[in-house]
């Protein structure tokens, strides 16, 4: 590497005159990224080395070996804002930083995954260099396929982006808890992957933490050849390059004190805070382990003589806190607060990653590696600092809780080691004293992630009360697993949150708060409301379903918010609420009504959210296929085209790429079933019976009016991408009845199975067309996967094929599975060629033989052990990956206006519309 390229690109990027420390240096050096254990002292630029050496390798040297997302992933919510604004000024230094409108090339996207509507849609962008930031709970949720805040069918292509072409930061592991060992895991499983030349492209991580240990890393089989690698690749700073400001400079003198109350803590802050000139030198930051000792510490510090005398300013942050809320913390918590007659109140959210440097501070006893990140705000720029640590005496788990006994007594025994905190002196007690480290950094994660768990979390499909796998246990443990409230005045569909209003709150507590005293059902008066994916509405929470991950509106009227003190379940005040564009921009659309024998147009009010928002929200939501008039087969081209752009800025293989760009040409040809043709009405509609996309006043002012084959037979939860891969076996059946991916092996065994009630094979059929051959020319393998890409392209219908509760809510008594019958069929349409032009296809008949189980005389294989075996074939992470490339094209090319040949020149055209 040349070091004197890297210098000035590193001062480029770090306000001209910075040069890097010689660790951040040694960081850059190496060639390969691979996975690493960062371990540097808090205040030694570690966010800022980090994403240097990403952004050296990958954006300036453009090393294809790097991957192209840095997924940084944080402990808490409070840390999200300002490493975003960091890496967003650094980038927009030297040009790069893409502004979310313009060309990506070129440019890197920085992105906040936060849940609610604003999050960006980085998931469009699979080939293009973005960093992604968020916590633990939303990105370690997405991992694991179950992305908390985030809508049910977006979550495959997440997961997909996350495990592939990724380097992940765990950024202060220290306070990840179990989500630790989750990271752990879900890295050995990748490498295990890359080892089996699964992964298409490299996935590595970085963890970093002034406090990590390589013993956290020991804890499962699964990582035995993670740790070697890791030895290989720690940073840290030896003792003989301990020099510079930052380690002479600097004395933080420590006293342990000890305190029977919370009120007589607040009078001694009182006393150290005069003391210290009231802040002449910088605030006092008071630092306790829980959000009820800390608003304690808030009311009895407002209440105290001597600061209301004195005019202090009291603050209180901590994690329950709405985003919209906490911008105003970025002013008391700047870099330069001397003279600021100030006193911060705080809990843990102050330990790591906030670039705050006190003269005063004081901390509740907590365990060694929280306070080590406690005290590195304390004279962090340098300079002379007092620490006073409080000693509460407790002498159970209970009282001390979240931590333990054994955890604190431990800290306790290294505080009287030390009577200057420093972080010279803080290396030098572990230098010395080695045989307390296994006590101070003790780490025995409450649950660990397997691998056949892994893999059964590909599968997104709800179980028939809606129910899913539970994923908490693999992010946090004990009561800090959240649900995430927002308050509001109505509960209509289209209302969704927006990243600014959404508070977490512990979902053992949020139960409490609305429900019934150890009942399922909500207290008098409270109105809380859950999102139904089966039915896209907002319906009453229930104790059952507040669980961690979940989404619940809240009415203002029930209260339970304090903008002083956050999350409040005391406050019976109405909830002020976040005034945000999503909710000022609402619009009338037009659309139709129902009538006896006829519709008549009329307007709904939307809320302005991004169209997938509201399609990935609901299992019966077709906001994808609102735009302008557009056939499918020329909608299927611009998608087969996108994906030939991207899969070629990939470097994707000739045999992946090829199906995937087959896939693009056939996905939407589910659309011409009756049931989506007859949803289009509209006087200008195109008399033809393949038309993919329309305009708002083609569609129905309520879901229930779409998917109607007539009046008398409503398709309710139609999927048109479940009759697309249906279609496809029509046409090895008509064409290729022995075909490898229909009979394969036990052909001759199937035939004399075969029964009459089946139907015979027509023997009187023409030679296949074009795209017919290309899907005749397929091997058994690559079928299944156009078959699964087609299947899944909007994430509603992947692993399995079975009927959905909305096939219930119908009077007719033959099955359907999402609104498809044994015995339909597709009408011929024109499907897009290689050589982009267009072709006639006969009509498909559909089957819904592959949802059986075992093997089926004319289909061969179920449906299941089909995706079973591309999950074990290709590795989840990379047939993830490849569903998210499809979605997407889809979606980018859906966002585009382009002229529709065929209905320019009236290609198809037909008077079999059934749609107006």
């Amino acid at each position: 590497m040349n070091l004197k390229n890297f210098d000035t690109f590193f001062a480029d990027l770090h306000d001209g005159q910075i040069k890097p420390y010689k660790w951040q240096r040694d960081l850059a050096t190496p060639e390969e990224c691979g996975n690493r254990l960062i371990r540097i002292p808090t205040g030694f630029g570690k966010t800022l080395g980090v994403f240097t050496s990403w952004a050296w390798h990958r954006v300036d040297q453009q090393d294809d070996a790097w991957p192209r997302r840095l997924v940084w992933c944080l402990p808490m919510r409070t840390l999200v804002e300002q490493t975003t604004r960091e890496i967003c000024k650094s980038l927009d230094k030297i040009g790069l930083l893409w502004n979310g409108k313009d060309s990506h090339d070129g440019k890197v996207g920085v992105h906040t995954l936060m849940g609610g509507t604003a999050q960006d849609r980085y998931y469009l962008y699979p080939e293009a260099d973005s960093v992604l930031i968020g916590t633990q709970d939303m990105l370690l949720s997405r991992s694991l396929n179950r992305g908390y805040a985030s809508p049910r069918a977006r979550w495959p292509v997440e997961f997909g982006l996350l495990n592939q072409d990724a380097l992940w930061v765990m950024d202060e592991v220290q306070l990840m808890d179990v989500g630790l060992a989750t990271s752990i895991q879900l890295q050995a499983f990748r490498r295990s992957d890359q080892q089996e030349k699964k992964m298409r492209l490299p996935c590595f991580t970085w963890w970093m933490s002034a406090t990590l240990q390589p013993d956290w890393f020991t804890k499962s089989p699964d990582a035995k050849d993670l740790v070697g690698d890791l030895h290989k690749n720690t940073f840290q700073i030896a003792p003989k390059d301990r020099d510079g400001h930052l380690w002479t400079d600097v004395s933080k003198q420590l006293t342990v004190q000890r305190f029977t109350k919370i009120k007589e803590l607040a009078n001694d802050v009182s006393k150290y805070h005069v003391d210290a000139g009231h802040g002449r030198d910088g605030p006092t930051l008071v630092v306790l382990n829980t959000v009820a000792r800390a608003t304690e510490m808030y009311y009895a510090l407002r209440s105290n003589h001597a600061l209301k005398e004195s005019g202090t300013d009291i603050r209180l942050i901590h994690s329950r806190f709405r985003p919209a809320d906490r911008k105003s913390w970025l002013e008391f918590l700047s870099r330069d607060m001397k003279g600021k007659n100030r006193v911060i109140v705080s809990t843990q959210v102050i330990e790591a990653g906030v670039d705050i440097s006190v003269p005063l501070l004081i901390s509740d006893l907590a365990p060694w590696p929280s306070l080590v990140q406690r005290l590195g705000r304390c004279a962090r720029r340098g300079g002379c600092g007092r620490v006073v640590i409080a000693d509460f005496g407790y002498t159970d788990d209970k009282k001390s809780a979240p931590y333990t006994i054994n955890d604190l007594d431990s800290a306790l025994e290294a505080c009287d080691l030390l009577n200057d905190v420093s972080p010279l002196h803080l290396e030098q007690l572990e230098d010395e004293h080695t045989s307390l480290l296994p006590r101070l950094y003790r780490y025995e994660p409450s649950n660990l992630l397997l691998r056949n768990e892994l893999d059964e979390l590909f599968d997104t499909a709800a179980d028939l009360s809606g129910a899913d796998i539970d994923i908490s246990r693999f992010i946090r443990s004990g009561d800090e697993r959240d649900v995430h409230v927002f308050w509001a005045d109505a509960h209509t569909p289209d209302i969704k949150p927006n990243h600014n209003e959404i508070c977490n709150v512990p979902f053992l507590k949020a139960q409490d708060w609305l429900c019934k005293p150890n009942q399922n059902y909500l207290k008098p008066g409270v109105q809380a409301y859950v999102w139904s994916w089966l039915d896209r509405g907002w319906y009453p929470a229930t104790r059952k379903n507040i669980y961690p991950g979940q989404t619940i509106l809240v009415d203002s009227e029930v209260g339970g918010y304090d903008d002083e003190t956050g999350w409040n379940p005391e406050s019976k005040n109405p909830v002020k609420l976040v005034q945000t564009d999503i909710v000022k921009n609402s619009t009338n659309r037009d659309c139709w009504k129902p009538r006896e024998d006829h519709y008549e147009l009329s307007t709904r009010i939307t809320k302005t959210f991004v169209t997938e928002d509201h399609a990935d929200a609901a299992e019966e939501d077709d906001a994808g296929s609102i735009s302008d008039w557009q056939t499918i087969a020329v909608h299927c081209l611009e998608v087969s085209k996108e994906i030939g752009n991207i899969a070629s800025l990939l470097k994707m293989s000739h045999t992946e790429s090829n199906v995937l760009r087959m896939a693009g040409r056939w996905h939407d040809i589910g659309k011409s079933h009756e049931a989506f043709q007859n949803s289009l009405k509209a006087s200008d509609r195109p008399k033809r019976n393949d038309i993919a996309k329309g305009p708002d006043r083609a569609w129905p002012c309520s879901t229930n009016s779409l998917y109607y084959v007539s009046r008398t037979d409503h398709r309710r939860g139609f999927r048109h991408e479940l009759a697309g891969a249906m279609a496809l076996f029509s046409i090895l059946r008509r064409h290729s009845p022995d075909h490898d991916a229909l009979l394969g092996p036990w052909g001759e065994w199937l035939d004399t199975l075969a029964t009459d009630g089946y139907g015979e094979l027509d023997q009187n059929v023409d030679a296949p067309t074009i795209p017919e051959q290309e899907v005749i020319a397929l091997n058994a393998m690559d079928f299944d996967l156009l078959a699964y890409l087609v299947c899944s392209h909007h994430g509603k219908v992947r692993m399995t094929w079975h009927a959905s509760p909305l096939d219930y809510r119908t009077d007719n008594p033959r099955p359907s599975i999402r609104g498809i019958r044994e015995g339909d069929k597709l009408p011929s349409l024109y499907i897009p060629t290689t050589n982009d032009t267009f072709c006639l296809v006969p009509g498909m008949p559909l089957t819904l033989s592959p949802s059986e189980m075992g093997l089926h005389p004319h289909t061969g294989r179920s449906w299941t052990e089909r995706v079973l075996n591309l999950v074990s074939q290709k590795g989840p992470f990379t047939l993830a990956w490849l569903e998210a490339i499809i979605r997407a094209a889809d979606r980018r090319a859906s966002s585009k206006a382009v002229a529709d040949k065929l209905l320019v020149e009236g290609m198809g055209q037909n008077t079999d519309t059934g749609g107006t």
